[in-house]
């Protein structure tokens, strides 16, 4: 038998630990799980372990990420209306909640996330920012279905309503009836929020580049494809700054948004996690046709950032750059980015 090469080694262990963590945080939950007793069940070294994930937080967000991204697809959704697209949202949602007669079962593997975010600040900021992304995703989609301009605010609304059963549901199962959930996101679609978009407060100045646009191979985690280098806007955003993403979208460009954060280990899986549950969502309830002309890509690396340019990553992060016919030719550098580089003309 040929010898596995070092990467092919590392790849094997990774793929053992993330079993055994899965089946670790099912049997015990995340609180009660051990670093040591997951060491044992993939037959590795504690030494292992961290060789491939810095820490148990870290894993669990691995291992979540990667049962989100083996989730069944489902067919193409044919919601012809807002209220019909936030129906099948809520349906969906739902029907992935544990009940009052699941207590014989394993625990919901997701049961601790929330309060592994509520925990930290460092988790907490960029969680917030990745669920206004899921907002500003699923408001662009419903814009298409309705006659109302911004429907982020609805979005927003219904994300509220649906992530809040989710909470009730694993500290009191069987509390309300899922049912009345999805009637009371259909009836949402008659809410006037007086939704608008304002400027943003903050513009950076824009400058002409000349310069290649040559990313390597990308995966566009939103739809779960490679992505090719699209022109438009490209923005690098830490994970603190994704809202900006609106930006340069409201200004009706093509975006294409880079997220880096300085804490790839632990906050990358989070971000794939998020936009494989975004992904997952949107198949549910809106038609392909209606999704936004957005594409999400995580940078673990920094190998896409440094091709637009930025050395040096942060959470904080903010950069845009304006690609036409496979080449740089504006770049716009802190807040308001995006909007700059969005309206350039040469």
């Amino acid at each position: 038998m040929a010898r596995l090469t070092r990467a092919e080694t590392q790849e094997r262990n990774r793929a053992r630990v993330l079993a055994a963590a899965r089946a670790e945080f099912a049997e015990r939950g995340f609180r009660e799980a051990k670093i040591d007793t997951i060491a044992e069940r993939a037959e590795l070294t504690r030494g292992a372990v961290y060789s491939n994930f810095p820490g148990k937080r870290a894993l669990y967000f691995a291992v979540l990420a990667d049962d989100a991204a083996g989730a069944p697809v489902p067919p193409a959704a044919r919601s012809a209306s807002v209220r019909d697209a936030l129906g099948a949202l809520a349906r969906a949602w739902v029907a992935r909640l544990p009940l009052a007669t699941d207590a014989d079962e394993p625990a919901w593997l997701g049961v601790d996330l929330v309060p592994e975010v509520i925990a930290d600040e460092r988790v907490r900021r960029p969680y917030a920012q990745l669920k206004r992304l899921d907002a500003l995703v699923l408001g662009l989609a419903l814009e298409r279905l309705g006659r109302r301009p911004r429907q982020v605010r609805l979005a927003e609304t219904a994300l509220t309503l649906l992530h809040g059963s989710s909470q009730l549901a694993a500290a009191a199962p069987g509390f309300g009836e899922p049912f009345n959930v999805v009637r009371a996101c259909e009836q949402l679609a008659d809410l006037d929020l007086d939704d608008h978009w304002p400027l943003p407060p903050l513009v950076t100045p824009v400058r002409a580049a000349d310069a290649p646009w040559q990313p390597p191979s990308i995966v566009d985690e939103l739809r779960g494809t490679p992505a090719g280098p699209h022109d438009g806007v490209v923005a690098v955003l830490g994970l603190h700054r994704l809202s900006a993403v609106e930006e340069a979208v409201r200004a009706g460009a093509e975006v294409t948004a880079i997220l880096v954060t300085s804490q790839p280990d632990e906050l990358a899986p989070l971000a794939r996690l998020s936009l494989t549950e975004l992904r997952n969502q949107l198949r549910h309830a809106v038609p392909p046709e209606a999704w936004p002309e957005l594409h999400l890509v995580v940078d673990e690396t920094g190998a896409l950032a440094a091709v637009a340019g930025v050395d040096a990553v942060s959470d904080a992060t903010e950069t845009a750059v304006r690609v036409e016919h496979g080449r740089i030719v504006a770049r716009a550098d802190g807040w308001g980015a995006c909007h700059a580089a969005a309206t350039y003309r040469a």
